[in-house]
């Protein structure tokens, strides 16, 4: 199986590494750690040093609770690095859900969307459509996510029962639409949404029970990095209180990328880079 995007076919004959590179001062984890152009190229070339496959490019955080930024802002921030991060020679992805950012990434020649909502949101004020901008470009990839709400409120009032079925529908029927529209099946990979409007069980069973999202005929991308979820259930350092905080949850992460993997995403989005890899080898050495 590969993944078409717009340079490169991506083989998923092993797991491939996505790098998370957030150009944002505020995403949940390390919200402005890379503030500008030179420091954000900086982290892109260490996590292909690490080993990364592909680098996922966001210029505004979709955590809990975050505020909608500007088009505008997401471009300033966004088409510098990018501009810079096209010239490494590896899949280049940009995490957003606005169709005029998508268009724009795209016309400079990044290859992959990565879109929580699944190419659903669209600007009142510009009829621009996300679906249309994925369509009529001949060859880029695109990941359609599950996301319950919005990320303003879809923790506080997340998912109710068993959340397989509905995940399972949603994806099907955003890939088919995008089939419809003359996309080609392998440009298309899903995600579940690990954390994205579901409590900590619910995602944990979408883990256990991820291999019945295989039978829609996609490749998976899991995205289990430093997630509260992980945190709630691996606990605080001895002496302290409360859940494991977001560096403290390097590990519990390791081990979610291990577990998607055994059963069947084919590509894992990663803050720790380095470690997945390393850990990934193992798994590769005992197959």
């Amino acid at each position: 199986m590969i993944w078409q995007t717009t340079r490169f076919p991506i083989a998923l004959s092993r797991p491939q590494v996505m790098g998370i590179v957030n150009i944002t001062p505020d995403s949940f984890s390390d919200g402005g750690s890379h503030p500008d152009t030179r420091s954000a190229l900086a982290h892109c070339e260490q996590l292909l040093k690490d080993g990364a496959d592909i680098l996922d490019l966001g210029a505004e955080s979709t955590r809990p609770g975050a505020v909608q930024v500007p088009v505008v802002q997401e471009l300033d921030r966004l088409l510098p690095v990018l501009r810079e991060v096209l010239k490494l020679g590896v899949p280049v992805s940009i995490d957003t859900y606005k169709p005029r950012v998508m268009k724009a990434a795209l016309d400079l020649g990044a290859d992959i969307v990565n879109d929580i909502w699944a190419l659903r949101w669209q600007d009142t004020a510009d009829p621009l459509d996300g679906r249309a901008v994925v369509a009529g470009h001949p060859s880029c990839g695109v990941c359609l996510m599950h996301m319950h709400g919005e990320p303003r409120t879809m923790q506080v009032s997340p998912m109710e029962g068993d959340v397989l079925p509905a995940v399972s529908t949603f994806l099907a029927n955003a890939a088919q639409d995008l089939r419809t529209r003359g996309v080609a099946q392998e440009r298309i990979v899903l995600d579940p949404g690990i954390g994205f409007g579901k409590t900590v069980a619910q995602n944990f069973s979408l883990l256990a029970r991820q291999g019945e999202l295989l039978g829609l005929g996609y490749a998976l991308l899991a995205g289990w990095s430093r997630k509260s979820s992980l945190g709630a259930v691996a606990g605080p350092r001895p002496g302290s209180v409360g859940p494991a905080g977001q560096h403290e949850r390097m590990a519990p992460s390791i081990a979610a990328a291990l577990l998607a993997v055994e059963r069947g995403a084919a590509i894992v989005r990663v803050h720790d880079v380095r470690a997945t890899v390393q850990a990934l080898q193992v798994l590769a050495a005992i197959k």
